[in-house]
Parts: structure tokens; C-alpha cells; sequence
């Protein structure tokens, strides 16, 4: 089979003809064109390799030929609406209540994380009869509109914020309102939500769910403080709403020390509700969502079927169960928890070299590395974080994307086969450009500071940023006095 069909240029311009232009690509300016990969690789059509630090979604590795054997093989032999009977259904169920609370016992199949979230938002709502959510600032749940509607950072970009959405605040420790440097601040952030819960009280409302990711991903890559989750579900419970947990990103090992990252909260906490989807089918669309039986039987008890086409199909389910193989048979996760340690270590390390980077955060392989123009005031690098993420790919072939609320966070959730070496790799190459690519500090007469990128555009144009959230070309005459800060 030809690896490439058309040219390049023939693609991005068919693309551009035929696929709605708010399905952005990758490297948007010059796309890389994939045409194959395997584990922690990508391959464009010149035969090029990409090392990914991308592709959480492909949670085992690319194209691994367990999950390849285990989906041909069903698909030669039955796929099949979801409704039929079939064992495959029912053994992956067991298989995935083997790794949660036992509490969390029913599961409903989807082919999502969009489509899970959104059947949790149902699930909360018809077993408390309320209608409200809490979700956390820069909270992104989905692409579906009741997903929207909850999802601060959708919906400020759009219709607004709907009455019986209300937003709790990051539990960020690095720029949050409550820092590092408070002695508890899983307390302090989670004594926040019990206002907030009081306010909506207040208003005459009643909480149905409160809605986080058990780590914020599009919020920055955040390790929740300890704490937090046990006092906000004591919180939510008692004002008669449930706790769902996000794991569409995080699920399946990707920490390392556990399954799912709502374990990080400690051994008695556990959700109402888990999301699971993106790395569930390595790829392959499945999702799902585990709930109590309690909480199932209200469902069921509404007098409306729910069924799912596809979700919970004899190949889905097949590659599910194939994927739960992997990473037992390979260690994935004893593989996520050293690799992603000694990345930390190799960032921090980095750190001290380089004053640009403002924060190193992580566990497992779930990593970011925040880049500042200032570590006293943590003003967001977010230019110099876009223009790291185009030499990495231009120069080294390695993918790696950026979040938080500036995009001032490189993150990394990378194929848990992710090794040793491509963590050196990475570093190593993240150092040479932070170190050819300076930047200083430029002081006008009136001790106003500004910072330049030395040489991200050598021999083009030099870019002058103002000192503040919001950077601005700046063109004033200029007194140099420079100080190395990366």
C-alpha cells in the first residue's frame, strides 16, 4: 500500500478546499504530513522520524501490533450494534471494575471522552434533580454544547457563561491565588468551593455535580493539592450533588504509581462518577463512564432507554481488553512512573540553568515545564513557549504542544513507552535553544524592563516584548542595559 497518496501540497490544499477551517492542524504555519508511526515515532512522507511527545491518545505506542492482531482479528469475525449479546462487553466491564473502587461498579460505553462527559452530566442531573455544576476555572470537559456550556475555557470564547454554571478557582499552586508557600492549600482551595456552594444557595439553586479533571490538563498541566477532591466531594456531597472526575486525559496508568489519577487524592477518596475515553482504545474511539449502582438505578429508573449504537461493539471492546494487556504484559505504568521522574529530574536540573523556566511540574508521564520572562512576578513566556515548540519540531523532529491559559506551558504526555533516552533527548535539545536563544533584559531610561528574544529570528528581525501578561512589539528608542535571565 502506497504510504502517500497525493503530495503534500496536494493534501493541504484539498484540506483547506473540503475540512472546516476551525479543524486546526498541528504546526498550522507548515503541518507535518504523517504517514506512519510505530511506538513513540512518527514518520512523514519523506521517511523523516518525529519523536511524540504529542499523542496521549496512543497511550501504548503507535500502531502496536497487539492492539492491531486483537482489532483484526474481531473485525473479521463480528462487529455488531452494541445491543446484541456478546462476551466481550462484559469482560472488559470486569475488567476495567478490577482496577477502580468498588463502589464504582457499573459502566456505560461510548466512543468519546465527549460523549462520557456528557452522559456524566446527565447521570448527575437526573439522580440529584438539580440542575447546577461547579467546574474549575479554564476547565475544557468537550466539544459537545452541554460540554460548552461547562467548560470556562469554551465558553468565554463564545456565548458566555450559562446561570446554573459556576466556576471555582484554579487549584494552581504555582499562579493560583493561594500558592506553594501556604501550609495547606488543599484546604484553602477546596473552603473556596464551599463558598461558592453557599452563593448558589444563596440564589435559590441547587448543585447537581461538581466537574473537574482529576489533573487539569488545558488549565496548565496542575498537580492538584493534596486534599483537595476528599473536601470538595464532602462539600458537593453535602449539599446533595455528586463528584465526577475526569479522566480522559490522565486514565490507565499515565501517573505511574496508580491506575487512575483521582488515586493521587489518597486511598478514601473516590468519585461518584469517572470519565474515561481518550487512551482507552489507543486510538481506536472508546470511552466510558463508571458509576455506582445507586446512582445507575436512577438513571435506569427515569423510564427512557439509553443505548449506544457503537459504544461497548465487539471490536471496541476487544481492543480495550488488548490495551489493558499491554500495559500489564510491558509495565507501562512502572515505565510512566521512572521515565517521568527522571524527566522531572532532567527539567529541574534544567531549571538551574536557565531562568526562563519558571516552573517544573508533573508526575508520571503527565509533565510541564512553564517558561516566564520574570520567575519573581511569573509573567507568562508565552511567545518564547511557541517559539520552542517550532525549533523543537523544525530543527530536532520532536512534537511537543503547549497549555495553560497564555500557552506559556510545554507539555508533555507522550506514548507511555516513552524512554530513557527520549527524555535525554528532549532535554538536550530544549537546553541548546534556550541557550542559543537568550533572553535579556532591556531597560529604558524610566526603569521600565522589557524583554527581547536574541536570536529566535537570527537574521530576520528582533522581537521586543513588554513585561506583562500581554506582550506588545516594542519600537521606542532604546538604552541598553542587559542582564541574562534564561
Amino acid at each position: 500500500m502506497a504510504l502517500e497518496k497525493l503530495r503534500k501540497e496536494e493534501t493541504l490544499a484539498m484540506r483547506k478546499r473540503l475540512i472546516g477551517q476551525s479543524c486546526r492542524l498541528f504546526y498550522s504555519d507548515d503541518p507535518v504530513k504523517i504517514v506512519r508511526a510505530r511506538g513513540q515515532y512518527l514518520f512523514d512522507e519523506n521517511g523523516q522520524r518525529y519523536l511524540d511527545c504529542i499523542s496521549n491518545v496512543h497511550h501504548v505506542g503507535h500502531c502496536h501490533p497487539s492492539i492491531t492482531k486483537a482489532a483484526a482479528a474481531q473485525m473479521d469475525l463480528l462487529n455488531t450494534n452494541a445491543r446484541f449479546l456478546h462476551d466481550n462487553i462484559v469482560l472488559y466491564a470486569d475488567r476495567l471494575a478490577a482496577t477502580l473502587p468498588e463502589k464504582l461498579c457499573v459502566f456505560y460505553f461510548v466512543n468519546s471522552g465527549s460523549e462520557a462527559n456528557d452522559l456524566a452530566l446527565r447521570l448527575a442531573q437526573q439522580y440529584t434533580q438539580h440542575q447546577d455544576v461547579i467546574v474549575l476555572d479554564h476547565a475544557y470537559h468537550g466539544h459537545l454544547m452541554s460540554l460548552i456550556d461547562i467548560s470556562p475555557y469554551k465558553f468565554r470564547k463564545l456565548a458566555g457563561q450559562k446561570e446554573w454554571v459556576h466556576v471555582a478557582p484554579l487549584p494552581d499552586t504555582y499562579r493560583g491565588i493561594y500558592r506553594e508557600n501556604h501550609p495547606n492549600p488543599g484546604q484553602v482551595y477546596a473552603d473556596a468551593v464551599k463558598d461558592l456552594i453557599e452563593e448558589v444557595h444563596k440564589k435559590g439553586r441547587k448543585i447537581s455535580a461538581f466537574f473537574a479533571e482529576s489533573l487539569p490538563s488545558v488549565g496548565g498541566q496542575v498537580i492538584l493539592p493534596q486534599g483537595y477532591s476528599a473536601k470538595v466531594a464532602e462539600y458537593v456531597r453535602a449539599a446533595g450533588g455528586v463528584f465526577v472526575a475526569d479522566e480522559v486525559q490522565t486514565g490507565f496508568g499515565r501517573v505511574g504509581s496508580h491506575f487512575w489519577a483521582f488515586q493521587l487524592q489518597g486511598e478514601d477518596f473516590c468519585p461518584d462518577i469517572v470519565t474515561l475515553g481518550k487512551p482507552m482504545g489507543n486510538g481506536h474511539p472508546l470511552a466510558c463512564v463508571a458509576t455506582t449502582a445507586e446512582i445507575a438505578g436512577a438513571f435506569t429508573a427515569n423510564g427512557v432507554e439509553y443505548f449506544n449504537t457503537f459504544g461497548g461493539n465487539p471490536v471496541s471492546c476487544a481492543i480495550g481488553l488488548a490495551v489493558l494487556d499491554v500495559i500489564e504484559e510491558e509495565d507501562l505504568r512502572g515505565n510512566a512512573k521512572r521515565v517521568g521522574a527522571y524527566l522531572k529530574d532532567l527539567f529541574s536540573k534544567l531549571k538551574t540553568r536557565h531562568q526562563i523556566i519558571g516552573d517544573v511540574r508533573g508526575v508520571g508521564l503527565f509533565v510541564g515545564l512553564e517558561l516566564v520572562t520574570d520567575r519573581e512576578q511569573r509573567t507568562p513566556a508565552t511567545e518564547a513557549a511557541a517559539l520552542v515548540v517550532k525549533r523543537l519540531k523544525e530543527e530536532d523532529r520532536i512534537c511537543v504542544s503547549t497549555d495553560g491559559p497564555w500557552e506559556s506551558v510545554l507539555k508533555f504526555k507522550p506514548p507511555m513507552c516513552f524512554s530513557m533516552e527520549d527524555a535525554e533527548l528532549v532535554v538536550k535539545c530544549i537546553d541548546r535553544i534556550l541557550t542559543e536563544d537568550c533572553m535579556y533584559v532591556l531597560c529604558l531610561t524610566h526603569n521600565t524592563c522589557f524583554h527581547f528574544t536574541h536570536s529566535l529570528f537570527k537574521g530576520r528581525r528582533t522581537h521586543f516584548f513588554l513585561l506583562s501578561q500581554t506582550w506588545k512589539p516594542m519600537t521606542s528608542n532604546w538604552k541598553r542595559k542587559t542582564s541574562k535571565v534564561c
